[in-house]
């Protein structure tokens, strides 16, 4: 029983060395944001102007609202009022989304736009833009996004 032991034992951690080893890494977040996003709730400053299937948003374009980011980090980006932005889409860490080139420029922008990311999971996240938006009467927005 004695010389049985340490072959039990050994089986044992290989099997649990096996185990651990089989667990893959997600994907980089690089390839995890890459999807077509739409608007689920919308602040501007501190004001919700839009939830989605909402029956009295105040803003009921945001429903129109969409930010695809392609797996080629090229951006086609329409705000709620209709107009589309084309240009390219980078990551600064794991915490900042970058909206860059953007074609025509939106107002105010220089053609780059930048968000916090404040959450994140496969299906939502929320995104806080850096700068005031001159199109919502100059606030900071938060979009919580959403795919599909």
């Amino acid at each position: 029983m004695k010389k049985i032991q340490p072959i039990v034992w050994s089986l044992c951690m290989a099997i649990g060395l096996v185990a651990i080893s089989c667990k893959k890494d997600p994907p980089p977040l690089s390839e995890r944001i890459a999807k077509v996003w739409s608007a689920n709730t919308i602040k501007e400053g501190s004001t919700v102007v839009y939830t989605k299937g909402g029956a009295s948003n105040a803003k009921p374009g945001y429903a129109n609202y969409k930010l695809a980011l392609n797996n080629d980090n090229t951006v086609t980006y329409t705000e709620f009022d209709g107009n589309t932005f084309t240009g390219q889409w980078e990551l600064n860490g794991e915490n900042k989304l970058i909206l860059k080139n953007l074609n025509p420029q939106p107002t105010g922008t220089n053609g780059t736009i930048e968000f916090d990311i404040s959450e994140f999971s496969d299906g939502s996240m929320i995104l806080t833009r850096t700068t005031s938006s001159v199109k919502t009467g100059g606030t900071i927005n938060q979009y919580t996004l959403s795919n599909p």
